[in-house]
């Protein structure tokens, strides 16, 4: 017959041995899920980029062009391989919201869906953010960058809506 204390220190043992088996495939898992989301991020690096410069080609076709002796200044829209390269184009009439990146593509949907005026604070959480300050802020921000580029209207401060286009605007790209 086994003593109780004997019995009681060979299941510890079991357990401790099943506890580093755990730790074990714990730490395993880690390293592929660290590995799956480099991957990922890396595939939504590359497909940004690539809507992106089609973005650009698109827009440089659509654009007329430019004797040298007129050429513009180098800026961030003619910037070469990347360097600032503007990554909400302006828009323009046959422009689709696809060639958006994702959160600003995101955002534009939103709001279109709404049946009226935005604020920062009511898309934060509708694209899968915390509503936190820094992420209304964030977002805020690129509200401001779609006005500016014409995606966006802000009737009121703070209020965005889908911008309307037509005659009679006195904005470009508005």
């Amino acid at each position: 017959m086994v003593s109780l204390p004997e019995e009681l220190q060979a299941r510890e043992a079991a357990a401790r041995q099943r506890v580093q088996e755990l730790e074990a495939e714990v730490a395993e898992l880690a390293l592929r899920l660290e590995k799956a989301r480099e991957d990922l991020s890396r595939l939504e690096i590359t497909r940004e980029t690539v809507v992106q410069v089609l973005a650009e080609l698109s827009a440089a076709e659509a654009e007329p062009e430019v004797p040298a002796r007129d050429a513009p200044e180098p800026n961030e829209t003619t910037a070469p391989h990347g360097v600032g390269v503007m990554m909400v184009p302006p828009w323009r009439e046959g422009l689709v919201v696809a060639v958006l990146p994702d959160v600003y593509r995101d955002i534009v949907e939103i709001i279109a869906d709404a049946q009226g005026p935005l604020r920062a604070k009511q898309i934060v959480p509708r694209i899968g953010l915390p509503t936190t300050t820094g992420k209304i802020e964030g977002t805020r921000g690129k509200l401001k960058r779609l006005v500016e580029r014409g995606w966006l209207d802000e009737d009121a401060p703070g209020q965005f809506t889908l911008a309307r286009r037509g005659p009679g605007r006195d904005r470009a790209n508005s």
